[in-house]
């Protein structure tokens, strides 16, 4: 049994407790989900949410089955990550009192192609997008300079396919 990272994506309708439906339904089956996002689609009254879980291939299939059945789901399929385009987004409010503190912060957020958001007297509030790793790496160097506050965002995906409906 092969623990992989798996992106599931759902178009559901954009009603009142289709998240707490499919959520619940997570949450009664243990599944273990590492991230969940919701937001809207091209389309108007549809959402959709990504989550990302990591276990075998027979797990994910039976989420999926499970998910499918939930009334306000109108199509639910696993994207394969070398066959998608996913990113997730963190804002982390790094320490920076001093000059040469704050400029070998800015040097590492060019270098990870942030951005700095909101600077303060003793702060700079930063913004970056990218992979998974490329979040992990970032954070873990603002460690060394000390993290005041992070928020994160679950991941994002979309096939590369061309859509065939």
């Amino acid at each position: 049994m092969v623990d992989e990272f798996h992106i599931i994506s759902a178009l559901v309708e954009d009603r009142p407790g289709v998240l707490f439906r499919v959520t619940s339904l997570i949450r009664r089956r243990n599944f273990n989900i590492n991230t969940i996002t919701v937001g809207a689609t091209e389309k108007e009254g549809i959402s959709r949410i990504t989550l990302t879980m990591r276990g075998d291939e027979k797990t994910v299939e039976q989420l999926v089955k499970q998910l499918s059945k939930i009334p306000d789901v109108i199509k639910i399929s696993e994207l394969k990550p070398e066959e998608s385009v996913y990113r997730e987004m963190a804002i982390i409010k790094v320490s920076a009192e001093d000059s040469i503190k704050r400029s070998d912060i800015i040097n590492y957020v060019n270098v990870f192609r942030g951005k700095i958001i909101d600077v303060s007297k003793d702060s700079l509030t930063i913004e970056i997008v990218g992979r998974p790793g490329k979040i992990n790496a970032f954070i873990e160097i603002m460690k060394g300079f000390g993290i005041i506050e992070m928020a994160k965002t679950g991941i994002v995906a979309l096939s590369r396919k061309i859509k065939t409906e």
